[in-house]
């Protein structure tokens, strides 16, 4: 029995939990740079830390939920039509099929046979994966899209603001730059290691835009914080 492992809806999802994640950690840790740089009182950076992340988890959310219910309804629209023409045009959409296959090498005797069969298992099925490149693997589901995103939104945040919470006051800018830098390289080398791409290019590419993030907020709380009481 020969048996093949595929991971690349794996591959995507974990991509998007990586991106999520970094999401988190880069926005709200550079957030509490730029209060931390600026003197603000520790309950206010914590504050400021947990309301970054409950607003930056509900925005993934909404986002997320838009755009991928928006490529649902696409995906019905396409469906629903494409069950009118089956139900109108039968000989038509089985000579489509059978084209279809015909362009991919298929002898055109073999692609009208291979159509006709699928057809008669499951004709919308099989034009919506052929044609339209519909599977119900991939159907788009805004809900559970929305849920994962604020999740891992929300875990990446998590850990700078628990820098923030539990280092001391004097360590407590040094702690979220720190730790904010690791778990952003960590993601770096996990999203390049998936992808089969080099692991020290995946971190350091994450990690060089995490500085820039940081320094900028930095800059401004510094900034701001001189020059208004």
């Amino acid at each position: 029995m020969h048996h093949e492992h595929h991971a690349d809806l794996n591959l995507q999802s974990l991509r998007a939990a990586v991106l999520g994640a970094n999401d988190g950690i880069l926005s709200i840790s550079s957030l509490l740079v730029g209060m931390a740089s600026g003197h603000a009182a520790p309950t206010t950076i914590v504050i400021t830390g947990i309301s970054g992340l409950v607003a930056g988890a509900m925005s993934m959310a909404t986002g997320e939920y838009v755009s991928v219910s928006s490529q649902a309804d696409s995906e019905r629209a396409n469906l629903s039509k494409e069950a009118g023409e089956l139900d109108n045009d039968w000989d038509g959409e089985l000579a489509e099929l059978a084209g279809l296959y015909h362009a991919r090498g298929v002898a055109p005797d073999v692609a009208r046979t291979v159509a006709f069969q699928l057809m008669q298992h499951d004709a919308l099925d099989a034009h919506a994966r052929e044609e339209l490149g519909i599977m119900e693997r991939t159907l788009a589901r805004p809900m559970t899209a929305a849920m994962a995103s604020a999740a891992a939104f929300a875990i990446g945040a998590a850990l700078p603001v628990l820098a923030a919470t539990l280092a001391p006051a004097a360590a407590r800018l040094p702690a979220i730059v720190t730790t904010s830098l690791m778990c952003l390289g960590l993601l770096g080398v996990l999203g390049a290691s998936a992808g089969g791409a080099r692991a020290i290019v995946g971190a350091r590419r994450v990690i060089v835009w995490g500085v820039a993030a940081m320094v900028s907020t930095y800059m401004i709380g510094r900034l701001v914080g001189e020059h208004l009481p």
